[in-house]
């Protein structure tokens, strides 16, 4: 009797032989065989024979997490973090592939949705060249701001894969070492549920403890523990110039994420003096900025968030020509505002992605060229899918790793008219 003709519960432990990479942190492998119901691996490299338990179960698909590694892969590394595993801590997901390693599966998954979501033929993906490169710093110490969630007991800790249960840790090994060094998980906070921390490029190091208990004792909803959300602001170093931006606000994690995507968008569209551009999800305007330092032409910004909107406004007051709308994408430019023409367009949506009304709109506008910035490749690859339905096509694309130690990749794709 196969595995297949038995009812499995969760926690049930199955055998496999695990396959592939696919795109959220975990490899592809099958129960009984080939034709077998999927699952996905935690925890597993390519080619490894595992014992796994299972974790979460659906009618054509199961998650398990590899518990005992039989034959492991020449990938395999002991994890530098004793807080990552099986039941752990949930925030990196490849902490048991070799950096280099993680290059690779990066890279994969990233072709394999391009072809599979985008459409794109493999010799369209060799033409373009795609392969994930490093940042510069190694794959520790690199985040720059953590969120900690606070369990019943008022401990801090992180939270495990798919779930809220708090996982107390010593210190996270992927954060920046200014935050490590904060005395965050060495005393309680009773009257926090979570605890933001940020260490900037610009030397500042913020501790935001958010939420209050109720006088019935019940914990209310989060509410920023600072005289007011957004109130804190830290310093950001990028594109040759000083921001001042909300330390709850959007930035990029990595220290170096802000400057390497900046490069990439300027290599990739190649600004001319004189060209109009829109920099859409703008947050605090770190694409408008560079691209009005070569255009020195009419740069806007599109932003939903208040506080984006804010630093923004603040940030970009000294760069003649630049505009900052406070709307939703899709609202502002079914309304045609910002007006056209345009001729470049930075597009850096969550991840979520853009969605086939935005794409449609940027088409419409008529850009010389888009550059796409996406924080998810498969949201990316969903939206290549619809440009290239309006004969639009993918140029260019680079990758980089972002988030090591995670499966996160970030891309900046170049998209002009076919």
């Amino acid at each position: 009797m196969t595995v297949e003709t038995v009812e499995l519960v969760e926690g049930d432990l199955v055998e496999l032989t695990v396959g592939a990479p696919a795109h959220g942190g975990h490899c592809v492998a099958r129960l009984g065989g080939e034709h077998g119901r999927v699952v996905f691996v935690r925890h597993a490299l390519p080619g490894e024979k595992v014992t796994a338990e299972i974790t979460e179960l659906h009618k054509s698909w199961v998650r398990a997490d590899a518990i005992t590694v039989h034959e492991a892969s020449a990938d395999r590394v002991e994890p530098p973090c004793p807080w990552s595993g099986p039941g752990k801590c949930g925030g990196c997901d490849l902490q048991h592939v070799a950096p280099a390693a993680q290059l690779d599966w990066k890279t994969e998954v990233v072709h394999n949705l391009l072809t599979r979501m985008a459409g794109l033929s493999e010799i369209q993906i060799k033409d373009l060249g795609v392969r994930v490169e490093p940042l510069p710093g190694g794959p520790l110490g690199w985040r720059s701001r953590v969120r900690y969630a606070v369990d019943a007991a008022d401990r801090p800790g992180l939270l495990k894969h798919r779930s809220h249960e708090v996982v107390p840790v010593d210190r996270c090994r992927i954060a920046h070492p200014g935050i490590q060094a904060l005395d965050i998980t060495t005393r309680t906070w009773p009257e926090a549920s979570s605890i933001e921390t940020v260490a900037s490029t610009g030397g500042d190091v913020v501790v935001i403890p958010r939420a209050t208990v109720g006088s019935a004792g019940d914990l209310l909803d989060e509410v920023n523990s600072a005289p007011e959300a957004g109130s804190v602001e830290v310093r950001e170093l990028a594109a040759g110039r000083e921001w001042h931006v909300p330390a709850d606000g959007f930035w990029q994690i990595h220290p170096s994420a802000a400057d390497t995507l900046v490069g990439a968008v300027l290599e990739l569209l190649d600004p001319q003096p004189g060209e109009t551009s829109w920099d859409l999800y703008g947050g605090a305007g770190l694409f408008a900025a560079a691209l009005n330092g070569r255009t020195g032409a009419r740069t806007t910004v599109v932003e939903s968030s208040p506080i984006g909107v804010v630093a923004a406004r603040r940030n970009l007051a000294d760069l003649v020509g630049t505009e900052v709308i406070a709307a939703k994408v899709e609202v502002a430019l079914a309304r045609r505002r910002p007006a056209g023409p345009v001729d470049l367009i930075v597009l850096d949506p969550p991840r979520t992605g853009a969605g086939a009304k935005v794409v449609r709109a940027m088409v419409d506008a008529s850009p010389r060229a888009i550059a796409y910035v996406a924080c998810d490749p498969a949201a990316l690859a969903r939206d290549l899918k619809t440009f290239a339905g309006l004969g639009w096509k993918v140029a260019q694309l680079r990758a980089y790793d972002c988030f090591p130690m995670t499966q996160h990749v970030e891309c900046v794709a170049l998209v002009v008219p076919q």
